[in-house]
């Protein structure tokens, strides 16, 4: 007879939720680029008596192994040489200032700030940012073999291995990583069509859609800044997934009939996905059933629509509309990122919290004698990156993922002889690092401290002697940085999420009012959707990573989360709603849509005065037979979401 946990004994939500591994597919792939690129640089060194060289160049080739990332090639480039650049910078500056005392402390703090500011511009700039402080840290607490200039050019060509071996297939399959991305985003149209009816289910995939069509739009349009359209293959691409926008807007109507759609129209879109994957530009036969309702012909339509341009010859590159918007050159925007890292009131707070810490960090080991201590800014470093998560729960998973990789590496270290024996077991430790970085930090740590500790030993010869000044390092980079980084920030423990979903609020209130205006654009509409969903995704990642914190901040997310999935279907319904016009419906009157719009202007004020939920006043009729019955249905519950209860 099974026995429930007394309530004593089980452990919380959020302690649940940090532990829970995330199931992701292996990139074998990138494995294998991390077992060569790592192991390589060992042999070199060791064929040429040189095993301190090899070790600094594998170290290298762990950032671009931590950096290789992205599907499209060119992607790929930005994602690791741009780092590694950031990262000879640092190298080079923390070896300037090595054994200097207090200009060590200031200079290292120094690159904290820059490093920190600059971290909030986007994914490049944030590992960028990281690989800059990191490679400070390590040439300012270690002594670096040879001139000056050899520790930058080893790590730096440790990590452009990667990068090489990331592009060998560059000039077979250039082009397919996008390609395959738009296929992934119809294919998973067709999970979101196979699962109307279905709240639950509809809701994740729903989810699933977004993320996919945010990073599909991402790969073409990157690309296509450089080719200004003059790209046939990317103008094919952009076309595609335009095309499938109707379906995505048509999605809504059918889930709201309570009933699932023939499961000829998934596999439609699924056979289509097949051809955009394969290149294919022929005739596609679909098997559709027969559209009966304003909601069938709306789906029937775009699903025959999007397979008319994905068999199209020929795509006509000034009929394409950017539904995103074209990203500006690449020097317009390094411009304008400077400026906001400048003028930016985050930049600057986050930029402050890291360079205390390291500061404070610094100091420490300066007065009191700490073995490794350059290990306690890394993992200050690596902890303190609220753009990877939860400042909380990242300490709490490093402290575990550090225990776990000691265990490895204590076996590694006691019972493995130095010299060649070296490289087999980095080409067994170092494919962990890409297969479990995917499952959670946690994780990413435990894989990545024995390849440390291994390289470290290669470096200072100290055996198992690193295994207990790592340990205590690591606990008092965890410490300083959950205590200056977190707890004497309130914004980093009160959850003030009333800003960012006001504004999303507010946004969907305009988008209302586009939906059933007259005149509008229906590419400027489309944009608009788009970037409330993208502003939405990135709303829910935020609070899914409240939910990790201990109280009060994941009990105040928890409770606000209900109202971040009734925004998300208030978007839905009214999509919905503008599909079942286009094909039939009598519209609303406007009065109907100034109704609509006030109530989510009024929700959205509130919501930026609140830290907790509160009383509303719901007030909201119309027609029953409206098109706009559901989404008042929807604003009501919202609104009745932000109720005390």
């Amino acid at each position: 007879m099974s026995r429930e946990f007394p309530i004593g004994l089980t452990p919380p939500d959020w302690l649940v939720r940090n532990l829970r591994s995330e199931p992701a597919p292996v990139n074998r792939s990138a494995v294998a680029r991390a077992a060569l690129a790592m192991a390589l640089p060992l042999a070199i060194g060791l064929a040429v008596d040189r095993p301190a060289y090899g070790a600094l160049a594998s170290m290298g080739a762990l950032s671009g192994v931590i950096g290789d990332t992205a599907d499209a090639y060119r992607m790929r480039i930005l994602n690791i040489a741009v780092p590694q650049l950031f990262g000879a910078v640092g190298i080079t500056l923390g070896s300037l200032v090595f054994g200097h005392g207090w200009l060590a402390v200031a200079a290292v703090t120094g690159v904290a700030l820059v490093s920190g500011m600059i971290s909030t511009i986007g994914a490049v700039a944030s590992v960028s940012g990281l690989l800059l402080l990191l490679n400070s840290v390590v040439g300012a607490g270690l002594p670096m073999p040879g001139e000056w200039w050899l520790a930058p050019a080893l790590m730096s060509g440790g990590g452009l291995l990667v990068l090489l071996l990331a592009l060998l297939a560059w000039p077979l399959r250039g082009g397919v990583p996008e390609r395959t991305a738009v296929a992934d985003t119809y294919r998973t149209v067709a999970e979101l069509l196979a699962a109307t009816g279905d709240p639950d289910a509809y809701d994740t995939a729903r989810h699933s859609v977004t993320q996919s069509l945010n990073q599909s739009y991402d790969l073409v349009l990157a690309r296509r800044t450089r080719h200004h359209g003059r790209s046939p293959e990317l103008t094919r691409l952009l076309a595609q997934l335009n095309a499938i926008t109707p379906v995505v807007e048509a999605a809504p109507a059918a889930h709201l009939t309570g009933e699932p759609l023939p499961p000829e129209i998934p596999s439609a879109v699924r056979h289509v996905a097949e051809a955009i994957d394969t290149g294919y530009t022929g005739p596609i036969g679909l098997d559709l059933p027969a559209a009966v309702s304003e909601t069938n012909r709306a789906m029937d339509h775009a699903v025959r629509h999007a397979a008319s341009v994905v068999a199209a010859p020929d795509i006509d590159p000034h009929g394409i509309d950017d539904r995103l918007g074209r990203p500006a050159a690449l020097r317009i925007r390094a411009a304008q990122a400077g400026r906001n890292v400048i003028l930016s009131a985050t930049s600057w707070r986050y930029g402050l919290r890291l360079a205390l810490c390291i500061g404070l960090a610094q100091v420490l080991v300066s007065i009191i004698t700490v073995p490794r201590s350059y290990w306690v800014a890394l993992t200050i470093t690596f902890v303190l990156k609220p753009d990877f998560g939860s400042v909380f729960s990242r300490a709490l998973l490093r402290a575990l993922g550090t225990v776990a990789g000691l265990v490895v590496a204590a076996a590694v270290l006691s019972q493995v002889p130095r010299g060649w024996w070296d490289v087999p077991v980095m080409l067994l430790l170092a494919p962990l690092i890409p297969a479990l970085t995917p499952r959670g930090y946690g994780y990413q740590t435990a894989a990545i401290t024995p390849v440390i500790l291994l390289l470290s030993d290669v470096l200072n010869r100290q055996g198992t002697d690193l295994l207990l000044p790592r340990l205590v390092d690591s606990l008092m980079g965890c410490a300083i940085a959950l205590v200056a980084g977190y707890l004497l920030w309130p914004e980093s423990w009160h959850v003030r999420v009333g800003d960012r979903l006001a504004d999303a609020v507010a946004d969907t209130a305009a988008y209302v009012e586009a939906a059933f205006g007259k005149g509008e654009d229906p590419a400027a509409r489309a944009r608009m959707r788009r970037r409330l969903y993208r502003d939405l995704s990135v709303i829910r990642t935020e609070f899914q990573r409240a939910l990790t914190e201990p109280p009060p901040t994941g009990r105040r997310a928890a409770a606000w989360w209900p109202l971040v999935v009734a925004v998300e279907r208030i978007v839905d319904v009214t999509t919905a709603a503008r599909v079942r016009v286009k094909h039939g419906a009598n519209p609303p009157s406007a009065a109907e849509v100034a109704q609509v719009t006030l109530q989510l202007r009024e929700l959205a004020e509130g919501l930026r005065e609140a830290d907790v939920l509160y009383e509303v006043r719901t007030d909201l009729t119309g027609p029953s037979d409206s098109v706009l019955e559901p989404l008042r249905q929807e604003v009501a519950a919202a609104r009745a979401i932000a109720s005390p209860h």
